[in-house]
């Protein structure tokens, strides 16, 4: 039940990711940190879901999402935080994106698609990086965490 949870969240919180990009109304601190906000609060949900077999998995998940929680808050309520970082904003949310990734492998190692998960959140922190150092569009960066969600829920839906 946890993990249908958990996994209809990643999908639910990536396509609202996929489509506030779409609408352009958010500035590229604001997108930036609801995207953050909402991989925090994927963390934060699967951190308290797997603490009872996976202490170690979620003690990470937990650590990781209350980092992103704090950072999301600060991009979206703090304009000059953005200015001040902007050039470390775009490879911070990509790095970020990958060690969640690796946390991923780390906690799904039982599962049969956990493996998949975590490469799927490498490769796009990898492509996040290589987009925002050329492109830096906040909707095709946006996007890319917004994907990464809905990869990991389809995948922990069809693991059991």
């Amino acid at each position: 039940m946890k993990t249908k949870f958990v996994s209809l969240l990643a999908i639910i919180l990536g396509l609202i990711i996929i489509i506030f990009p779409a609408l352009g109304l958010i500035g590229a601190s604001s997108l930036i940190g609801l995207s953050v906000l909402l991989m925090s609060i994927y963390l934060l949900v699967v951190g308290v879901t797997i603490i009872d077999y996976n202490t170690s998995g979620a003690i990470i998940d937990l650590i990781l999402g209350l980092l992103l929680l704090f950072l999301s808050i600060g991009l979206i309520f703090n304009p000059a935080l953005l200015g001040f970082i902007t050039e470390i904003t775009l490879y911070l949310a990509g790095i970020m994106l990958i060690i969640v990734a690796v946390a991923s492998l780390i906690n799904n190692r039982s599962s049969r698609y956990g493996f998949y998960i975590g490469i799927a959140g490498i490769v796009l922190g990898l492509l996040y990086i290589i987009i925002g150092t050329y492109i830096s569009n906040p909707i095709v960066l946006g996007t890319l965490i917004g994907i990464w969600l809905v990869i990991s829920g389809i995948l922990k839906l069809m693991d059991r």
